[in-house]
């Protein structure tokens, strides 16, 4: 990867498009710490250690909720209209027609952008209202009004920044931003957790021992990403074979290829909807209290560290990858495009059989990609904790910066390509 930026910093427009996604990225940074007037950030701060579910936002606006700037939604609400939007897709008839056209694609991201804005305004103002009157320093309509459109202006803008780096920069503008976000929370972590383990071997001696963690959180973190970067890069290649044409004197077809499917095709989405899940009973618990039944009863069976939670988690993995598979994945469209350019599988009928065959393979690189999730998601925690550590990267964070430096890297080499092609036909 390395030496793929080198090479690609060398080239004088593909550098230029480095730049161009680097000056974005700052902006998006700069807007970082310009916060909403009137708002009382230490009654954010401490409804982020009460609220889990705000620590998962402030992972992905970097920081920004804590402090409560113009960017305290972050892109957010953005991905969860793109998602809805996707639901919607499959049950709306009208909305999968235009799916399937170019004209439509287009009228489709509107709505997903008309969506995303109006969730960042719902969803600001139902953070304010909910943290109370001491969200806000003067609380009456205007201030509320203020903190909404201000933080919907800062979605918007952000949904602007990332169509810009998708269409003149490096990578997916969504991505590059939600990769940005993660990444500046990384040194305030390794601060923090260096500051706990100086406090602690100044205060008592004997725990020098506490620097072994150090080594172990090392290897969990190089085992995680070298992992991740494996099952990635994966593929399960389904040979494909196109029939031979003759029309007058020439033939056409006969060409040998492969359909390629990721070994995680769904990415981290599913282990984003299993945790989404698993923030309400929480969420409910700090609401009516800790000391009410229901509240005695999701700490000792269902809370966090249960063998329980961990046994609902893993299951709610992995029926939201074999839910988002069959939103995402259609072996039948497949089969008939294949059987309509004159394409089959060696040794498997066209038609039904031809969609069997890629279910089958579909739903046993679902399952792998589960267990896949389960494993980065669960393990980790579990084996960190018997050394009284947290992991410093969350399974969702990892796989995202894994995710976009990947499909960064392969732009990379795909522009170097295209321009090596034209400057040669040229």
């Amino acid at each position: 990867m390395f030496k793929t930026l080198v090479n690609a910093w060398k080239t004088k427009d593909i550098r230029s498009r480095i730049l161009f996604t680097l000056l974005l990225i700052f902006i998006y940074r700069l807007g970082s710490f310009i916060p909403v007037p009137g708002v009382n950030t230490q009654v954010v701060q401490d409804a982020m250690s009460r609220y889990d579910l705000l620590g998962f936002l402030n992972l992905f606006s970097g920081g920004s909720l804590s402090q409560f700037t113009i960017f305290a939604m972050g892109i957010s609400p953005y991905i969860t209209g793109s998602i809805v939007i996707q639901l919607l897709t499959i049950a709306i008839p009208a909305l999968e027609r235009l799916s399937k056209e170019d004209d439509g694609r287009e009228k489709l991201e509107q709505i997903t952008r008309y969506t995303g804005i109006g969730l960042a305004l719902v969803q600001s103002i139902g953070i304010a209202l909910s943290l109370g009157q001491g969200f806000l320093y003067n609380a009456n309509f205007w201030s509320y009004a203020v903190v909404g459109i201000t933080c919907t202006a800062g979605t918007a803008f952000l949904v602007w920044l990332g169509e810009r780096i998708t269409e003149k920069g490096i990578g997916n503008g969504i991505s590059m931003l939600i990769f940005a976000s993660i990444v500046s929370r990384v040194p305030s972590y390794i601060i923090e957790m260096f500051e706990n383990l100086f406090t602690t071997t100044t205060t008592h001696p004997d725990s020098l021992r506490q620097w072994w963690t150090i080594i172990v959180l090392a290897i969990v973190a190089l085992i995680l990403v070298v992992g991740t970067v494996i099952v990635e890069k994966a593929y399960r290649k389904v040979p494909i074979q196109y029939a031979k044409k003759v029309v007058g004197r020439k033939q056409y077809g006969g060409q040998s290829t492969h359909i390629p499917l990721k070994a995680n095709a769904n990415g981290v989405m599913p282990l984003i909807f299993a945790m989404t899940i698993m923030q309400f009973p929480a969420m409910i618990v700090q609401i009516v209290g800790t000391n009410t039944g229901f509240g005695q009863f999701y700490q000792n069976w269902l809370g966090q560290g249960t063998v329980i939670y961990y046994i609902v988690y893993a299951l709610l993995i992995v029926a939201f990858a074999y839910f988002y598979t069959t939103i995402s994945a259609n072996p039948i469209e497949i089969s008939k495009n294949l059987q309509q350019n004159g394409g089959f599988i060696p040794g498997i009928r066209p038609g039904k059989p031809t969609s069997d065959y890629l279910s089958r393979i579909q739903n046993r690189l679902t399952l792998f990609g589960a267990l896949f999730l389960m494993v980065i998601a669960i393990v980790p925690t579990l084996v960190l904790s018997l050394v009284g550590q947290t992991t410093i990267f969350g399974a969702t964070s990892l796989l995202i910066m894994v995710s976009v430096a990947i499909e960064c890297s392969e732009q990379l080499e795909q522009l170097m390509l295209m321009r090596h092609y034209r400057s040669f036909l040229s």
